[in-house]
C-alpha cells in the first residue's frame, strides 16, 4: 500500500520542528497567522498588533471598551487558543 504524499510530508514536517525545538515557535505563529480564524472578524479587525514574548500573547487592540471585555474573557480567549494549537502554548493573554 502506498503511503499519502500529503501525510508523509507532514509527518517529516513534524520531525523536523520536532528536532529543530521550533514546536512552539511554529505554534505561536498559527495563532497570529489564525488570529481572524480564532476571534472572529470584528475582534480581528480591531487588533492592530499581535505577537508573543514567551509564552504571553500581546494583543494591541484600537477600541479601549473591546480591551476591557476581552480582559474580562482571557479564560475564554486562551480556551479558544488551545483548541487551535494545544494546551501549554499560550500561559497568558495581556491586551495592550
Amino acid at each position: 500500500m502506498k503511503e499519502d504524499p500529503i501525510k508523509s510530508f507532514s509527518n517529516a514536517f513534524k520531525g523536523f520542528l520536532k528536532e529543530e525545538n521550533l514546536e512552539h515557535t511554529f505554534k505561536q505563529k498559527q495563532v497570529i497567522t489564525d488570529w481572524e480564524q480564532i476571534m472572529g472578524k470584528t475582534i480581528a479587525s480591531r487588533t492592530t498588533k499581535i505577537f508573543f514574548n514567551k509564552k504571553i500573547l500581546f494583543v494591541k487592540l484600537s477600541s479601549a471598551p473591546l480591551k476591557n471585555e476581552m480582559q474580562n474573557s482571557k479564560a475564554q480567549i486562551i480556551d479558544l487558543i488551545e483548541k487551535e494549537i494545544g494546551k501549554g502554548e499560550v500561559d497568558d493573554v495581556r491586551f495592550l
